[in-house]
């Protein structure tokens, strides 16, 4: 009798086996064939029962006063503030029923926002943000949102100029063309090893590492533009330390340089690029009397005219890849870099060459460049939506705080609807947004807000009921991301803690309660709901040449491998080779250097350009990067992020000139602040950030100091830098967010050491013994 296969859990930073005694779970061991396992999943081990979990439902002690008088709650605590009482599940389900209930009656479905982000979980069907939308669209719709805070501007732009981003991340050239093929891989943004720990349902390879040792060791060269020589590691590369926001600047003098020397592909413009010309005369200075000359350059990046003009020649002699981070269209103006990139792959001609061309987030997630496949699996159906209205995400405390106010959209004129009631289940806007002290403001204003979570986060505090949400290793799921070589059949390892309940139990139940749990749920357990997802996936995988085994198979091996496809995956190689019958999704069918849709909708020129930074009185620029001891906030409560702490608070980089200049030393307590408000972290000296940068991961759990010595605006003491990022759209075609464009100042901390608050439970929520 052979033994049972080992049951695998699927995380959006790896897979890993389960060991479990009992009902504690003591290990997470890395699947066997992984390269280069993340760290990340030792932080459930304690973290999955700590403290901080919900373990059963809470509410707001004054609105929960109100709501049993069935009245609305007065606001004379606010939100964060108040205690909680912790209440039975019963009441709890009919609270939230009623609410929902009295806002769509009394103030029309658009008054409910659904607020989610598709991180809580790799599992396909507990997928928390699928099981909101469907059960919201199944109670008459919602208010919903658009885009996302990592991408909201390149989602945008990228229709317009050549496709949108998840056909083009899908396509991307695998690392091993690249390894094959290519000679210089010049990385805006560089290519972090941090981010490439992580994909959207799971990541069951980790690739970034070894690829970028097999590029190196086939003779391809890096050159990594940013403020951080650690934006690119493993390999040895030039770095240019450039000034924060200048990459637009220095692509146009590239384009320049190429364009006098006469170094571009004229032959491929004209064949597969629209609107060139009108670029061409904005480099020379023709439409406003500036030329975009390495020297203009060099005062906006602060890299020298003459390495300008030598990376210029470098690129347009040899194979070269240019790639652009996430980070740097989160910014003022963040559309022109990615737009730039694409440019400047057009003008050297070698869009659909293998190893050539541009990337748009290689180093971001872990399947960009995988090389497979983009077939993503199971899918749960979340239905149509009946409220037309919605936000860009990024604007969500502009729609709290100015409901009717008009804005601007990708070429639409919107209305901010008027919302009365926040559900949010998965994800945490306290760790998102920007300047929280203004999205602390906004969030008082709904009347009831209600947060489904497994864990005690800034946004459960700030919630007036808490529903206690189970973890992926408490219930069973499939496991299955884009591009990924793997399916994993997630089978529960662990019972719940506490009472908590998976997202599909508690939209039941309330859906049971408003009358359509039928429609919701179909009919089908769990169980049933998991094999009618796979066998529907097992068509659409037929599409791309994959042949699924049945789901009884499945559920028993534990894993499907996905091969790879037999033809190798370069990025745009069809429209290359073929143009007229491979167009592109754009108006014109080519790359559009000059957009004619852009120029009506912002009344400009229509091509990409530079934006002058606005004057500030802050003299340093901060940096908030994506962390590497956690996905964005989660579990920031366990064991490799609290190990990544410095006095208990998230660490700042600083370069030791601006730390000299400071009295800081590598260890100290320092205070970050600006307009907006401040936030205390523990200082990490480092000669690998240029001077007048400072950074720091985002994703520590907000924990606002409200009697902070000397405050007048929100203080965090944890280390959130959300707290002083602005709260404004990158432009008003895309609005996403500008988390790049924070500039500060920062101190030696010489007051008293506050105690975190955050890692504990709430006031008035049992204590785990």
């Amino acid at each position: 009798m052979t033994a049972a296969p080992p049951r695998y859990t699927s995380t959006h930073w790896g897979v890993y086996r389960p060991v479990v005694d009992g009902a504690r779970l003591r290990a997470l061991e890395p699947a066997p064939w992984d390269p280069d396992p993340s760290p990340l999943a030792q932080s459930l081990v304690q973290g999955v029962d700590a403290a901080v979990r919900v373990r059963r439902p809470a509410a707001r002690a004054s609105w929960l006063e109100a709501a049993r008088r069935g009245e609305a709650a007065a606001a004379t605590r606010r939100r964060g503030d108040e205690p909680f009482v912790e209440i039975e599940w019963d009441e709890a389900l009919d609270l939230a029923a009623t609410e929902l209930q009295r806002v769509r009656r009394t103030h029309g479905n658009a008054a409910i926002y659904g607020g989610s982000y598709g991180w809580s979980s790799a599992g396909r069907f507990h997928h928390a943000q699928s099981q909101l939308h469907r059960f919201l669209n199944g109670l008459g719709g919602y208010t919903a949102s658009v885009d996302t805070y990592s991408l909201g501007a390149g989602r945008v732009l990228m229709p317009h100029v050549v496709a949108d981003m998840d056909t083009l991340l899908a396509q991307h050239t695998s690392w091993d063309e690249i390894a094959r093929h290519g000679s210089l891989f010049v990385a805006f943004g560089g290519l972090p090893l941090r981010n490439a720990q992580v994909s959207p349902g799971g990541a069951g390879e980790h690739q970034l590492r070894g690829a970028l040792q097999r590029l190196r060791a086939a003779g391809v060269r890096f050159i990594n533009v940013s403020p951080l020589r650690s934006d690119l590691e493993g390999v040895d590369a030039q770095w240019l330390p450039m000034r924060p926001g200048g990459d637009a600047a220095l692509m146009l003098a590239l384009a320049q340089v190429w364009l006098t020397e006469g170094l571009h592909d004229r032959a491929f413009l004209d064949s597969h690029c629209m609107g060139f010309e009108a670029f061409a005369r904005h480099l020379c200075g023709e439409d406003d009397g500036v030329p975009k000359t390495p020297a203009w350059a060099e005062a906006r990046t602060d890299v020298p005219a003459n390495t300008i003009v030598a990376l210029a020649r470098r690129m347009a002699a040899q194979r070269t890849l240019i790639n652009c981070a996430y980070a740097l269209q989160r910014a003022r103006h963040g559309e022109q870099p990615f737009w730039l990139t694409v440019v400047l792959a057009a003008m050297l001609g070698q869009v659909g060459l293998p190893g050539g061309g541009f990337g748009l987030g290689y180093g971001c997630m872990n399947n960009t460049g995988s090389g497979r496949a983009p077939f993503s699996g199971p899918r749960l159906p979340q239905g149509s939506n009946a409220v037309q209205a919605f936000i860009p995400v990024a604007r969500l405390a502009d729609m709290l705080l100015h409901p009717g106010e008009r804005f601007h959209y990708n070429g639409r004129s919107l209305r901010y609807p008027d919302i009365r009631l926040v559900y949010w289940a998965g994800g945490n806007p306290f760790h998102h947004h920007q300047q929280l002290g203004r999205l602390r403001r906004a969030w008082q204003r709904p009347e009831t807000i209600v947060v489904q979570d497994p864990f005690w986060t800034s946004t459960a505090r700030h919630a007036d009921l808490v529903l206690p949400a189970t973890t992926a290793l408490e219930r069973e799921d499939i496991g299955s991301a884009a591009s990924d070589r793997w399916m994993v059949a997630m089978r529960a390892a662990m019972p719940p803690v506490g009472q908590a309940r998976d997202d599909h139990a508690i939209f039941a139940a309330l859906a049971a309660r408003l009358g359509f749990e039928a429609k919701f749920t179909e009919g089908r357990t769990p169980r049933q709901w998991l094999e009618h997802l796979y066998d529907a996936s097992r068509e659409r995988a037929q599409a791309h040449g994959l042949a699924l085994p049945p789901f009884e198979q499945f559920w028993s091996d534990g894993l499907v491998e996905l091969p790879r496809p037999a033809r190798p995956v370069v990025l745009l190689s069809d429209f290359r080779a073929d143009p007229v019958n491979c167009p592109l999704p754009t108006p014109s069918g080519r790359i559009e250097i000059t957009s004619a849709t852009i120029a009506n909708y912002a009344g400009g020129g229509g091509h990409p350009r530079w934006h002058e930074p606005e004057a500030s009185p802050w003299p340093l620029q901060l940096l908030s990067c994506q962390p590497a001891t956690r996905l964005h906030s989660q579990y920031d409560h366990g064991a490799v992020s609290q190990a990544s702490k410095i006095q208990g608070r998230e660490p700042l980089t600083i370069s030791p000139r601006d730390a000299a200049a400071r009295g800081i030393t590598d260890g100290d307590l320092v205070r970050v602040w600006n307009e907006h408000g401040a936030f205390l972290a523990g200082a990490r000296v480092s000669g690998d950030i240029r001077p007048g940068v400072l950074q720091i991961a985002t994703g520590a759990w907000f924990d606002p100091w409200d009697d902070a010595p000397g405050a007048d605006s929100v203080l965090c003491r944890h280390g959130n830098p959300n707290t002083v990022t602005p709260d404004v759209g990158s432009s008003a075609l895309s609005q996403g967010c500008s988390a790049q464009t924070a500039r500060v100042d920062v101190e030696r901390w010489t007051g008293p050491v506050p105690r975190l608050r955050v890692m504990e439970p709430p006031l008035g929520v049992a204590a785990v013994p």
